[in-house]
Protein backbone atom coordinates (compact mmCIF):
# COMPACT_ATOMS: atom_id res chain seq x y z
CA UNK A 1 0.00 0.00 0.00
CA UNK A 2 1.24 3.43 -0.83
CA UNK A 3 1.94 5.60 2.18
CA UNK A 4 0.69 9.13 1.50
CA UNK A 5 1.57 10.59 4.86
CA UNK A 6 4.92 12.13 3.97
CA UNK A 7 3.21 15.27 2.78
CA UNK A 8 -0.11 17.01 2.94
CA UNK A 9 -2.70 16.88 0.20
CA UNK A 10 -4.64 20.12 0.02
CA UNK A 11 -7.96 20.11 -1.80
CA UNK A 12 -11.15 22.06 -1.77
CA UNK A 13 -14.15 20.77 0.15
CA UNK A 14 -16.44 18.78 -2.11
CA UNK A 15 -13.60 17.22 -4.11
CA UNK A 16 -14.42 13.77 -2.80
CA UNK A 17 -14.56 11.50 -5.82
CA UNK A 18 -10.93 12.06 -6.79
CA UNK A 19 -9.34 10.87 -3.52
CA UNK A 20 -11.61 7.84 -3.38
CA UNK A 21 -10.80 6.79 -6.93
CA UNK A 22 -7.11 7.49 -6.33
CA UNK A 23 -7.11 5.25 -3.27
CA UNK A 24 -8.62 2.43 -5.33
CA UNK A 25 -5.94 2.78 -7.98
CA UNK A 26 -3.13 2.87 -5.40
CA UNK A 27 -4.48 0.01 -3.34
CA UNK A 28 -4.77 -2.36 -6.24
CA UNK A 29 -0.88 -2.12 -7.17
CA UNK A 30 -12.03 -19.18 25.73
CA UNK A 31 -13.28 -17.08 28.33
CA UNK A 32 -16.30 -15.16 29.48
CA UNK A 33 -20.01 -15.00 28.92
CA UNK A 34 -21.88 -14.02 25.79
CA UNK A 35 -21.85 -10.40 26.85
CA UNK A 36 -18.05 -10.05 26.73
CA UNK A 37 -17.34 -12.47 23.90
CA UNK A 38 -16.00 -15.99 23.98
CA UNK A 39 -12.69 -15.83 22.18
CA UNK A 40 -10.17 -13.06 21.82
CA UNK A 41 -10.20 -13.35 18.04
CA UNK A 42 -13.86 -12.38 18.04
CA UNK A 43 -13.12 -9.39 20.25
CA UNK A 44 -10.02 -8.18 18.44
CA UNK A 45 -10.98 -8.90 14.79
CA UNK A 46 -7.82 -10.99 14.56
CA UNK A 47 -4.29 -9.61 14.63
CA UNK A 48 -3.87 -9.85 10.89
CA UNK A 49 -0.51 -8.50 9.83
CA UNK A 50 -0.85 -5.59 7.40
CA UNK A 51 0.61 -6.15 3.95
CA UNK A 52 2.31 -3.08 2.56
CA UNK A 53 3.32 -4.89 -0.61
CA UNK A 54 1.79 -5.61 -3.99
CA UNK A 55 -1.16 -8.03 -3.95
CA UNK A 56 -0.21 -11.73 -3.82
CA UNK A 57 -0.67 -13.76 -6.98
CA UNK A 58 -3.31 -15.84 -5.27
CA UNK A 59 -5.54 -12.80 -4.93
CA UNK A 60 -7.06 -13.51 -8.36
CA UNK A 61 -8.92 -10.23 -8.59
CA UNK A 62 -12.44 -10.52 -9.89
CA UNK A 63 -12.17 -7.18 -11.70
CA UNK A 64 -9.76 -5.59 -14.10
CA UNK A 65 -7.60 -3.17 -12.07
CA UNK A 66 -7.78 -0.64 -14.90
CA UNK A 67 -11.58 -0.72 -14.93
CA UNK A 68 -11.60 -0.25 -11.14
CA UNK A 69 -10.32 3.31 -11.42
CA UNK A 70 -12.06 5.17 -14.24
CA UNK A 71 -11.64 8.82 -14.87
CA UNK A 72 -13.72 10.61 -12.25
CA UNK A 73 -15.30 12.83 -14.88
CA UNK A 74 -16.90 9.81 -16.57
CA UNK A 75 -17.83 7.76 -13.51
CA UNK A 76 -21.08 9.63 -12.99
CA UNK A 77 -23.37 9.42 -9.98
CA UNK A 78 -25.18 6.45 -8.52
CA UNK A 79 -28.90 5.87 -9.01
CA UNK A 80 -30.63 5.32 -5.64
CA UNK A 81 -33.10 2.89 -7.20
CA UNK A 82 -30.29 0.73 -8.55
CA UNK A 83 -28.42 0.79 -5.23
CA UNK A 84 -31.59 -0.24 -3.45
CA UNK A 85 -32.21 -3.06 -5.89
CA UNK A 86 -28.63 -4.26 -5.55
CA UNK A 87 -28.58 -4.69 -1.77
CA UNK A 88 -32.12 -5.44 -0.64
CA UNK A 89 -31.87 -9.19 -1.12
CA UNK A 90 -28.48 -9.51 0.59
CA UNK A 91 -29.71 -7.53 3.59
CA UNK A 92 -32.38 -10.18 4.19
CA UNK A 93 -29.88 -13.00 4.76
CA UNK A 94 -30.93 -14.91 7.87
CA UNK A 95 -27.37 -14.97 9.22
CA UNK A 96 -27.57 -11.21 9.79
CA UNK A 97 -30.23 -11.58 12.47
CA UNK A 98 -33.14 -9.29 13.19
CA UNK A 99 -31.38 -5.98 13.86
CA UNK A 100 -29.57 -4.86 10.73
CA UNK A 101 -28.63 -1.36 9.65
CA UNK A 102 -27.35 -0.27 6.26
CA UNK A 103 -26.62 2.96 4.49
CA UNK A 104 -25.00 3.91 1.19
CA UNK A 105 -23.88 7.45 0.41
CA UNK A 106 -22.78 9.26 -2.68
CA UNK A 107 -19.26 10.27 -1.53
CA UNK A 108 -19.26 13.42 -3.63
CA UNK A 109 -22.59 14.97 -2.64
CA UNK A 110 -23.26 13.10 0.59
CA UNK A 111 -26.69 12.13 -0.73
CA UNK A 112 -28.16 9.04 0.93
CA UNK A 113 -28.57 6.49 -1.84
CA UNK A 114 -30.30 3.84 0.24
CA UNK A 115 -30.84 3.16 3.92
CA UNK A 116 -32.34 0.25 5.80
CA UNK A 117 -32.93 -0.21 9.51
CA UNK A 118 -32.99 2.57 12.06
CA UNK A 119 -31.37 3.82 15.23
CA UNK A 120 -27.93 3.04 16.57
CA UNK A 121 -25.96 -0.18 16.91
CA UNK A 122 -23.19 -1.64 19.02
CA UNK A 123 -20.28 -0.79 16.69
CA UNK A 124 -17.43 -2.99 17.98
CA UNK A 125 -14.16 -2.11 16.24
CA UNK A 126 -15.72 0.19 13.66
CA UNK A 127 -15.42 2.66 16.55
CA UNK A 128 -11.74 2.87 15.55
CA UNK A 129 -12.75 4.73 12.37
CA UNK A 130 -14.00 7.61 14.52
CA UNK A 131 -10.88 7.47 16.72
CA UNK A 132 -8.51 7.50 13.76
CA UNK A 133 -10.39 10.31 12.04
CA UNK A 134 -10.26 12.45 15.17
CA UNK A 135 -6.57 11.70 15.68
CA UNK A 136 -5.72 12.81 12.14
CA UNK A 137 -7.75 15.98 12.63
CA UNK A 138 -6.18 16.76 16.01
CA UNK A 139 -2.56 15.69 15.50
CA UNK A 140 -0.21 16.27 12.59
CA UNK A 141 0.31 12.99 10.73
CA UNK A 142 4.07 13.52 10.80
CA UNK A 143 4.30 13.99 14.58
CA UNK A 144 6.14 11.39 16.65
CA UNK A 145 5.89 10.47 20.33
CA UNK A 146 9.10 10.49 22.38
CA UNK A 147 10.10 8.01 25.06
CA UNK A 148 12.66 9.95 27.10
CA UNK A 149 15.22 9.39 29.82
CA UNK A 150 15.91 12.53 31.86
CA UNK A 151 18.18 13.31 34.77
CA UNK A 152 15.97 14.47 37.62
CA UNK A 153 18.90 15.13 39.95
CA UNK A 154 22.46 13.92 40.44
CA UNK A 155 22.48 10.12 40.36
CA UNK A 156 18.78 9.86 39.51
CA UNK A 157 17.12 9.33 36.14
CA UNK A 158 13.47 9.04 35.11
CA UNK A 159 12.03 7.04 32.22
CA UNK A 160 9.27 9.23 30.78
CA UNK A 161 6.50 7.73 28.67
CA UNK A 162 5.35 9.78 25.71
CA UNK A 163 2.49 7.53 24.70
CA UNK A 164 4.21 5.45 22.01
CA UNK A 165 1.68 2.63 21.55
CA UNK A 166 4.21 0.49 19.67
CA UNK A 167 7.25 0.79 21.93
CA UNK A 168 8.80 -2.68 22.17
CA UNK A 169 11.29 -4.34 24.49
CA UNK A 170 13.64 -5.41 21.73
CA UNK A 171 13.93 -4.60 18.06
CA UNK A 172 11.81 -7.17 16.22
CA UNK A 173 13.80 -9.66 14.15
CA UNK A 174 11.31 -9.08 11.38
CA UNK A 175 10.46 -5.41 10.95
CA UNK A 176 6.95 -4.49 12.05
CA UNK A 177 5.35 -1.54 10.33
CA UNK A 178 5.13 1.53 12.60
CA UNK A 179 7.24 -0.12 15.34
CA UNK A 180 10.43 1.93 15.58
CA UNK A 181 11.49 2.49 19.21
CA UNK A 182 12.56 -0.16 21.73
CA UNK A 183 13.81 -0.28 25.32
CA UNK A 184 16.90 -2.31 24.44
CA UNK A 185 18.35 0.41 22.23
CA UNK A 186 17.20 3.10 24.67
CA UNK A 187 18.99 1.35 27.55
CA UNK A 188 22.16 0.93 25.54
CA UNK A 189 22.23 4.62 24.60
CA UNK A 190 21.40 5.63 28.15
CA UNK A 191 24.21 3.51 29.58
CA UNK A 192 26.65 4.99 27.08
CA UNK A 193 25.62 8.53 27.99
CA UNK A 194 25.82 7.85 31.73
CA UNK A 195 29.27 6.28 31.50
CA UNK A 196 30.47 9.17 29.37
CA UNK A 197 29.46 11.52 32.19
CA UNK A 198 31.24 9.34 34.73
CA UNK A 199 28.10 7.73 36.18
CA UNK A 200 27.75 3.98 36.64
CA UNK A 201 25.11 3.84 39.38
CA UNK A 202 21.67 5.47 39.40
CA UNK A 203 18.25 5.50 40.97
CA UNK A 204 15.50 4.97 38.40
CA UNK A 205 11.98 6.30 38.41
CA UNK A 206 9.26 6.19 35.78
CA UNK A 207 6.79 8.87 34.73
CA UNK A 208 3.55 7.89 32.99
CA UNK A 209 1.68 11.08 33.85
CA UNK A 210 0.96 12.16 30.26
CA UNK A 211 -2.36 10.32 30.55
CA UNK A 212 -4.67 10.58 33.51
CA UNK A 213 -7.94 9.20 34.78
CA UNK A 214 -8.87 5.53 35.03
CA UNK A 215 -6.63 3.15 33.08
CA UNK A 216 -9.55 0.75 32.60
CA UNK A 217 -12.91 1.93 31.30
CA UNK A 218 -15.88 1.53 33.60
CA UNK A 219 -17.77 0.63 30.42
CA UNK A 220 -15.66 -2.48 29.83
CA UNK A 221 -16.58 -5.79 31.36
CA UNK A 222 -14.69 -6.11 34.64
CA UNK A 223 -13.01 -9.29 33.42
CA UNK A 224 -11.38 -7.77 30.33
CA UNK A 225 -8.07 -7.24 32.14
CA UNK A 226 -8.08 -10.48 34.14
CA UNK A 227 -9.08 -12.41 31.01
CA UNK A 228 -5.97 -11.12 29.23
CA UNK A 229 -8.08 -9.34 26.63
CA UNK A 230 -6.80 -5.79 27.07
CA UNK A 231 -4.00 -3.93 28.87
CA UNK A 232 -4.79 -0.99 31.17
CA UNK A 233 -4.13 2.18 29.17
CA UNK A 234 -0.77 3.81 29.87
CA UNK A 235 1.52 6.46 28.41
CA UNK A 236 4.41 4.09 29.12
CA UNK A 237 4.52 0.43 28.24
CA UNK A 238 6.51 -2.04 26.17
CA UNK A 239 4.94 -4.59 23.83
CA UNK A 240 1.53 -3.14 24.77
CA UNK A 241 2.09 -4.51 28.25
CA UNK A 242 2.36 -8.13 27.12
CA UNK A 243 5.14 -10.08 28.86
CA UNK A 244 7.28 -12.87 27.47
CA UNK A 245 4.78 -15.31 28.99
CA UNK A 246 2.01 -13.86 26.83
CA UNK A 247 0.19 -12.32 29.80
CA UNK A 248 -0.76 -8.66 29.97
CA UNK A 249 0.59 -6.68 32.90
CA UNK A 250 -1.99 -4.95 35.12
CA UNK A 251 0.71 -2.28 35.74
CA UNK A 252 2.35 -1.84 32.33
CA UNK A 253 4.35 1.30 33.18
CA UNK A 254 5.98 -0.34 36.21
CA UNK A 255 6.66 -3.46 34.14
CA UNK A 256 8.32 -1.43 31.39
CA UNK A 257 10.46 0.42 33.94
CA UNK A 258 11.48 -2.87 35.55
CA UNK A 259 12.51 -4.20 32.17
CA UNK A 260 14.44 -1.01 31.44
CA UNK A 261 16.30 -1.37 34.77
CA UNK A 262 17.32 -4.91 33.85
CA UNK A 263 18.56 -3.75 30.48
CA UNK A 264 20.60 -0.96 32.08
CA UNK A 265 22.24 -3.49 34.38
CA UNK A 266 23.14 -5.64 31.38
CA UNK A 267 24.86 -2.57 29.98
CA UNK A 268 26.97 -2.07 33.09
CA UNK A 269 24.84 0.41 35.05
CA UNK A 270 23.97 -0.36 38.66
CA UNK A 271 20.31 0.48 39.21
CA UNK A 272 19.37 0.87 42.85
CA UNK A 273 16.14 -0.56 44.16
CA UNK A 274 13.33 0.25 44.20
CA UNK A 275 12.20 1.40 40.76
CA UNK A 276 9.19 3.57 41.50
CA UNK A 277 6.84 6.13 39.97
CA UNK A 278 8.27 9.66 39.86
CA UNK A 279 7.40 13.00 38.31
CA UNK A 280 10.10 14.24 35.97
CA UNK A 281 10.89 17.95 36.45
CA UNK A 282 9.78 20.02 33.47
CA UNK A 283 13.30 21.39 33.01
CA UNK A 284 15.16 18.12 33.59
CA UNK A 285 18.06 17.65 31.16
CA UNK A 286 17.49 14.92 28.57
CA UNK A 287 19.87 11.99 28.69
CA UNK A 288 18.44 10.08 25.71
CA UNK A 289 15.16 9.99 23.80
CA UNK A 290 13.77 7.73 21.11
CA UNK A 291 10.84 8.38 18.81
CA UNK A 292 7.81 6.47 17.66
CA UNK A 293 6.79 6.11 14.04
CA UNK A 294 4.85 9.08 12.63
CA UNK A 295 1.24 9.33 13.77
CA UNK A 296 -0.01 8.60 10.27
CA UNK A 297 1.81 5.26 10.22
CA UNK A 298 0.63 4.39 13.72
CA UNK A 299 -2.97 4.96 12.66
CA UNK A 300 -2.50 2.97 9.48
CA UNK A 301 -1.25 -0.02 11.46
CA UNK A 302 -3.97 0.50 14.08
CA UNK A 303 -6.71 0.35 11.45
CA UNK A 304 -5.18 -2.54 9.53
CA UNK A 305 -4.62 -4.71 12.59
CA UNK A 306 -7.65 -3.45 14.54
CA UNK A 307 -5.31 -2.80 17.46
CA UNK A 308 -7.33 -2.19 20.63
CA UNK A 309 -4.43 -0.97 22.77
CA UNK A 310 -3.16 1.47 20.15
CA UNK A 311 -6.69 2.81 19.67
CA UNK A 312 -7.03 3.59 23.37
CA UNK A 313 -3.64 5.32 23.44
CA UNK A 314 -4.54 7.42 20.41
CA UNK A 315 -7.88 8.38 21.99
CA UNK A 316 -5.92 9.84 24.93
CA UNK A 317 -3.60 11.65 22.52
CA UNK A 318 -6.60 13.32 20.87
CA UNK A 319 -7.53 14.83 24.23
CA UNK A 320 -3.96 15.86 25.06
CA UNK A 321 -3.51 17.48 21.65
CA UNK A 322 -6.50 19.69 22.40
CA UNK A 323 -5.19 20.71 25.80
CA UNK A 324 -7.42 18.37 27.76
CA UNK A 325 -6.51 15.68 30.31
CA UNK A 326 -5.68 12.35 28.69
CA UNK A 327 -8.75 10.46 29.90
CA UNK A 328 -11.44 8.28 28.33
CA UNK A 329 -14.06 10.98 28.86
CA UNK A 330 -11.99 13.84 27.47
CA UNK A 331 -10.90 11.75 24.50
CA UNK A 332 -14.41 10.72 23.53
CA UNK A 333 -15.67 14.28 24.03
CA UNK A 334 -13.06 15.55 21.59
CA UNK A 335 -13.98 12.85 19.06
CA UNK A 336 -17.59 14.01 19.17
CA UNK A 337 -16.53 17.64 18.81
CA UNK A 338 -14.27 16.95 15.84
CA UNK A 339 -16.95 14.90 14.09
CA UNK A 340 -19.48 17.69 14.51
CA UNK A 341 -16.96 20.25 13.28
CA UNK A 342 -16.64 18.21 10.08
CA UNK A 343 -20.41 18.02 9.52
CA UNK A 344 -20.81 14.42 10.64
CA UNK A 345 -24.24 13.64 12.10
CA UNK A 346 -23.68 12.38 15.66
CA UNK A 347 -27.34 11.91 16.59
CA UNK A 348 -27.57 9.02 19.06
CA UNK A 349 -23.80 8.65 19.32
CA UNK A 350 -22.58 7.14 22.59
CA UNK A 351 -18.82 6.73 22.95
CA UNK A 352 -17.05 5.32 25.96
CA UNK A 353 -13.71 4.22 24.51
CA UNK A 354 -11.58 4.43 21.39
CA UNK A 355 -11.39 0.76 20.46
CA UNK A 356 -14.99 -0.40 20.48
CA UNK A 357 -14.49 -2.95 23.27
CA UNK A 358 -17.35 -1.35 25.17
CA UNK A 359 -20.75 -2.83 24.47
CA UNK A 360 -22.24 0.43 25.74
CA UNK A 361 -21.03 2.28 22.62
CA UNK A 362 -23.75 3.16 20.13
CA UNK A 363 -23.14 4.49 16.61
CA UNK A 364 -25.51 4.88 13.68
CA UNK A 365 -24.61 3.65 10.20
CA UNK A 366 -25.01 7.26 9.04
CA UNK A 367 -22.35 8.54 11.46
CA UNK A 368 -19.84 5.97 10.26
CA UNK A 369 -20.51 6.50 6.56
CA UNK A 370 -20.36 10.27 6.93
CA UNK A 371 -17.01 9.92 8.72
CA UNK A 372 -15.65 8.11 5.66
CA UNK A 373 -16.92 10.96 3.49
CA UNK A 374 -15.53 13.57 5.89
CA UNK A 375 -12.12 11.89 5.76
CA UNK A 376 -12.14 12.08 1.96
CA UNK A 377 -12.99 15.74 2.23
CA UNK A 378 -10.27 16.59 4.75
CA UNK A 379 -6.66 17.49 3.83
CA UNK A 380 -5.61 16.15 7.23
CA UNK A 381 -7.65 12.94 7.41
CA UNK A 382 -7.83 11.73 3.81
CA UNK A 383 -5.15 9.12 4.53
CA UNK A 384 -7.70 7.21 6.61
CA UNK A 385 -9.12 5.91 3.33
CA UNK A 386 -5.88 4.27 2.22
CA UNK A 387 -5.50 2.73 5.69
CA UNK A 388 -8.70 0.71 5.37
CA UNK A 389 -8.19 -3.03 4.84
CA UNK A 390 -8.87 -4.27 1.31
CA UNK A 391 -11.17 -7.22 0.73
CA UNK A 392 -9.22 -10.44 0.17
CA UNK A 393 -5.89 -8.67 0.42
CA UNK A 394 -4.74 -7.34 3.78
CA UNK A 395 -5.47 -6.48 7.40
CA UNK A 396 -8.66 -7.75 8.98
CA UNK A 397 -10.16 -8.39 5.51
CA UNK A 398 -7.28 -10.61 4.43
CA UNK A 399 -9.33 -13.80 4.63
CA UNK A 400 -12.68 -12.30 3.68
CA UNK A 401 -14.64 -12.29 0.39
CA UNK A 402 -13.71 -15.91 -0.27
CA UNK A 403 -17.09 -17.34 -1.25
CA UNK A 404 -18.18 -17.13 -4.87
CA UNK A 405 -21.12 -14.94 -3.88
CA UNK A 406 -18.71 -12.32 -2.51
CA UNK A 407 -15.79 -12.55 -4.91
CA UNK A 408 -16.81 -9.36 -6.68
CA UNK A 409 -15.76 -7.53 -3.54
CA UNK A 410 -12.16 -8.73 -3.63
CA UNK A 411 -9.78 -5.85 -4.21
CA UNK A 412 -12.53 -3.24 -4.49
CA UNK A 413 -14.06 -3.20 -1.01
CA UNK A 414 -12.10 -1.00 1.41
CA UNK A 415 -13.55 -1.32 4.90
CA UNK A 416 -12.97 -1.47 8.63
CA UNK A 417 -14.39 -4.50 10.37
CA UNK A 418 -16.15 -4.64 13.71
CA UNK A 419 -16.46 -7.89 15.66
CA UNK A 420 -17.74 -8.82 19.10
CA UNK A 421 -19.72 -11.92 19.94
CA UNK A 422 -23.09 -11.34 18.31
CA UNK A 423 -21.92 -8.04 16.77
CA UNK A 424 -20.52 -7.61 13.27
CA UNK A 425 -20.09 -4.60 10.99
CA UNK A 426 -18.30 -3.13 7.99
CA UNK A 427 -17.74 0.52 7.14
CA UNK A 428 -15.84 1.95 4.19
CA UNK A 429 -16.27 2.37 0.48
CA UNK A 430 -16.60 0.14 -2.55
CA UNK A 431 -16.30 0.67 -6.29
CA UNK A 432 -19.29 -0.57 -8.24
CA UNK A 433 -18.94 -2.56 -11.47
CA UNK A 434 -18.17 0.64 -13.37
CA UNK A 435 -15.68 1.94 -10.79
CA UNK A 436 -18.10 4.34 -9.14
CA UNK A 437 -17.20 4.82 -5.45
CA UNK A 438 -19.96 4.34 -2.89
CA UNK A 439 -19.50 4.93 0.84
CA UNK A 440 -21.37 2.37 2.92
CA UNK A 441 -21.98 0.95 6.38
CA UNK A 442 -23.62 -2.33 7.31
CA UNK A 443 -24.14 -3.31 10.96
CA UNK A 444 -25.79 -6.10 12.90
CA UNK A 445 -25.72 -6.65 16.67
CA UNK A 446 -28.20 -9.44 17.44
CA UNK A 447 -26.77 -12.46 15.68
CA UNK A 448 -26.01 -14.55 18.76
CA UNK A 449 -22.69 -16.27 19.45
CA UNK A 450 -23.09 -19.07 16.91
CA UNK A 451 -21.55 -19.20 13.42
CA UNK A 452 -19.69 -15.86 13.36
CA UNK A 453 -18.05 -16.81 10.07
CA UNK A 454 -21.49 -17.10 8.47
CA UNK A 455 -22.33 -13.58 9.64
CA UNK A 456 -19.07 -12.21 8.25
CA UNK A 457 -19.75 -13.95 4.94
CA UNK A 458 -23.22 -12.38 4.87
CA UNK A 459 -21.71 -8.91 5.41
CA UNK A 460 -19.26 -9.62 2.61
CA UNK A 461 -22.18 -10.47 0.35
CA UNK A 462 -23.80 -7.10 1.09
CA UNK A 463 -20.64 -5.22 0.12
CA UNK A 464 -20.09 -7.46 -2.90
CA UNK A 465 -23.62 -6.74 -4.13
CA UNK A 466 -22.55 -3.11 -4.47
CA UNK A 467 -19.33 -4.12 -6.21
CA UNK A 468 -21.20 -6.01 -8.93
CA UNK A 469 -23.85 -3.32 -9.38
CA UNK A 470 -23.96 -1.11 -12.49
CA UNK A 471 -25.40 1.61 -10.31
CA UNK A 472 -24.99 4.66 -12.56
CA UNK A 473 -27.80 6.97 -13.52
Amino acid sequence: MVNRRAGRVTKARGALLIPLVTVVALSLAAFGAYRIGQLNQFICDGACSPAFVEPPKALDLAVDPVAAAPDSSTAGTADPAKVSSAVQSSLKQSALGDHVGFIALDPESGTVLYTSGSGTFTPASTTKVLTAFAALEAIDAGDRFATTVVQSEAGSIVLVGGGDPFLTTTKPKTALYAHTANLTDLAKKTAEALKKSGTDSVSLGFDDSLFSGPAVSRHWDSSYVSANIVTPVSALWADAGVGSNGLRSPTPAASAAGTFASLLRKNGIDVKAPVSRAKAPADAPVVVRDYSAPVGQILESLIQRSDNEAAEVMLRHVAVAKGKPGTFDDGTAEVRRLLSANEVDIDGLELHDGSGLSRDNRISPLTLAQTIRAAANSPRAASLLSSLPIGGFNGSLHNRFKLSSARDGRGVVHAKTGTLTGVHSLVGFVSDADGRPIAFTVMTDRTGPAAPEAVKAALDNVAASLARCHCGT
